[in-house]
């Protein structure tokens, strides 16, 4: 395993870092068993992997807890988060911290986030909510104070644009991917800048895993004058990033895409089978792309926005 620093906050990260929630969700997603669950996170960590991100939302804070209590806590790095609406207050902040933590059975997370922020929302959670994050990161209940955007719902990354030159904010996590390459332009120089720290999700979703899915949304993207119709003349708009050898599956590809942008530190994989871990984490650790092929993603698709930011749930090409 690889590790870095996550920003200034004084963390060491692997940089593969496991996702709790999407569509699999430890193997919730596919009626897998608690037990299941836990030896999933587990054979992540025996891997190196030291990065666990759950959420509320996702239902799988009890079985991250229950995975990370085999291991010396002080070596893994544990983020959460929880959602909220615009009319709540400090105290909501309070209360949901406190539910996590007791959910996970730990004393303190290392990261706190407010989970999928709305643009419009933006202000209220800066200005009422992030000063009770502060405190509890005073009284040692939370080490790092950060959010993570809404990517389907703000493809623009508006949000994220605005928070990244901010305070309190020490990490965000953000949507990326090499046919959604905003951030490049928009965040990453700031965050690097600034120092904050970078997790990377949606880096692999239908539109890698699913050959007839990504036809589809190309051919629509097509039809809108997005993309040039070349990009279909060999049927499948990626195949050439699988000829001669560059990488073993489209899918490995774009784990290693997002792994060797520059402002990236952790890449977040999620899945719901053990044996797709450690196909996933190698792929993290592979060498960059060669960079003709890396320059002709950015030329081919470097414009898109909001591309692949599909939601959890089943997807079917038309």
């Amino acid at each position: 395993m690889e590790y870095r620093p996550l920003g200034k906050t004084g963390l060491t990260v692997s940089v593969a870092g496991l996702g709790c929630g999407g569509n699999s969700r430890l193997g919730l997603g596919r009626g897998a068993s608690v037990d299941e669950c836990v030896a999933l996170a587990r054979t992540a960590i025996d891997l190196g992997v030291n990065f666990l991100d759950t959420a509320e939302a996702y239902g799988t804070e009890e079985i991250v807890g229950q995975a990370v209590r085999a291991y010396d806590r002080d070596k893994l790095v544990i983020s959460t988060k929880a959602l909220f609406k615009a009319d709540d207050t400090a105290e909501t902040v309070t209360r949901k911290v406190e539910a996590s933590l007791k959910r996970l059975g730990l004393d303190h997370v290392d990261v706190f986030h407010f989970h999928a922020v709305h643009p419009d929302t933006y202000a209220h959670h800066r200005d009422v909510l992030a000063p009770a994050l502060v405190r509890l990161k005073e009284q040692g209940k939370v080490r790092h104070v950060g959010l993570t955007e809404t990517g389907p719902r703000d493809p623009a990354q508006k949000m994220l644009t605005q928070a990244v030159q901010e305070a309190p904010w020490e990490v965000v996590m953000l949507a990326y991917s090499l046919m959604n390459q905003g951030a490049r332009r928009s965040v990453f120089p700031t965050t690097e800048r600034r120092g904050v720290g970078t997790l990377l999700m949606f880096v692999v979703r239908n539109i890698f895993s699913n050959d007839a899915y990504r036809r589809d949304v190309v051919a629509k993207l097509v039809e809108q004058g997005q993309l040039d119709k070349s990009v279909l003349a060999d049927g499948d708009p990626l195949a050439f990033l699988t000829e001669d050898g560059i990488a073993e599956s489209i899918t490995d590809a774009a784990y290693r895409y997002a792994r060797h942008e520059k402002g990236a530190d952790v890449i977040l994989f999620g899945t719901g089978r053990k044996e797709h871990v450690r196909a996933n984490v190698e792929s993290i650790l592979r060498p960059p792309l060669p960079p003709a092929i890396v320059e002709r993603l950015h030329a081919s698709f470097g414009h898109l926005s909001g591309v692949g930011l599909d939601l959890p749930g089943p997807v079917k090409a038309r």
